[in-house]
């Protein structure tokens, strides 16, 4: 037989409050979460969870995700890394290793199969692992753990200090403001996020992403067209290795941030500006602008 399940992750402002749950049926489903956490975070550790509390039964295992940043980690980029020491072709480090290594472990002798599905599109076990992380992640934000759910009968707890199935969450982009003495001041936390816009973790992600663009977000790219969020969603992907140089940044009011940016990449140089407002769940981009480089030369 096949166990078919649903995995999906979920963070309140990523990092923030962050859920994870995965979903086979009303008998058999789980959450979990942290206080802080990306949504990378959670949608690796539904998929590693679910894994650990199907390992002592013989059914095979088929994977349903929205994520393709968990699929290509465990199905394309995973022996790479693992032959490089967990270090990533340009030789940085992986992030959220010691997930990806329990993940690793977790496959060893199993047959487990992945399928991708677009998020929020009606899917019905999608849907209800997407409810099980965001109510997780909301959980958390009011400030405790969601209930675990009944899992699978007879699962072994890997990590018996903790949720079952639960590893110690790996310091993300956030890790050196997440030091006992040091608060991120605004300026700090838009750099941070601005730059994790261009990861391939977070573009991989439709939902990472949705969760750092403000509602009514609009750019204005270097081609003259004006992008709406919904436009920017359907298109998003992982782009060519592009890296962010700071020109300024500037907390204009208690509320707003002004990040003006040069950025480099295979197409080219260019100038770019990022308003970036705080909500409820933290700091979000409203506007984006793009322009040529005035220091390359046509």
């Amino acid at each position: 037989m096949t166990i078919i399940a649903a995995a999906d992750g979920s963070a309140l402002g990523n990092p923030g409050p962050a859920g994870w749950g995965w979903y086979v049926d009303d008998a058999h489903w789980a959450c979990g979460g942290w206080a802080l956490g990306t949504n990378n975070m959670g949608e690796l550790m539904a998929v590693l969870d679910l894994l650990q509390q199907t390992a002592h039964l013989p059914d095979d295992l088929h994977v349903i995700c929205d994520s393709t940043y968990v699929i290509n980690s465990v199905t394309k980029w995973m022996p790479g890394w693992k032959r490089r020491g967990w270090k990533k072709g340009d030789g940085k480090p992986v992030l959220n290793v010691e997930l990806m290594k329990a993940l690793d472990e977790a496959m060893t002798g199993r047959r487990v199969s992945f399928e991708w599905v677009k998020g929020h599109t009606g899917h019905v076990l999608n849907e209800h692992a997407d409810r099980l992380a965001n109510a997780a992640a909301v959980a958390w934000k009011e400030g405790g753990p969601p209930a675990p759910g009944p899992g699978f009968a007879g699962a072994a707890v890997s990590h018996p200090s903790a949720a079952p199935g639960q590893v110690e969450p790996e310091p993300d982009l956030f890790s050196a403001f997440l030091e006992a003495d040091h608060v991120p001041t605004p300026e700090e936390q838009v750099v941070a996020l601005e730059r994790s816009l261009l990861t391939d973790q977070v573009r991989a992600d439709r939902a990472a992403v949705a969760a750092l663009l403000h509602p009514q977000w609009q750019e204005i790219g270097a081609s003259g067209r004006i992008w709406s969020r919904e436009e920017m969603l359907a298109e998003i992907g992982p782009i060519p290795e592009t890296y962010l140089d700071v020109l300024s940044v500037e907390q204009v009011s208690p509320e707003a941030v002004l990040l003006i940016w040069r950025s480099h990449g295979e197409s080219g140089s260019a100038i770019r500006s990022s308003w970036w407002v705080i909500t409820t769940s933290g700091w979000v981009q409203r506007f984006h602008h793009a322009s040529a480089d005035p220091q390359v030369k046509m």
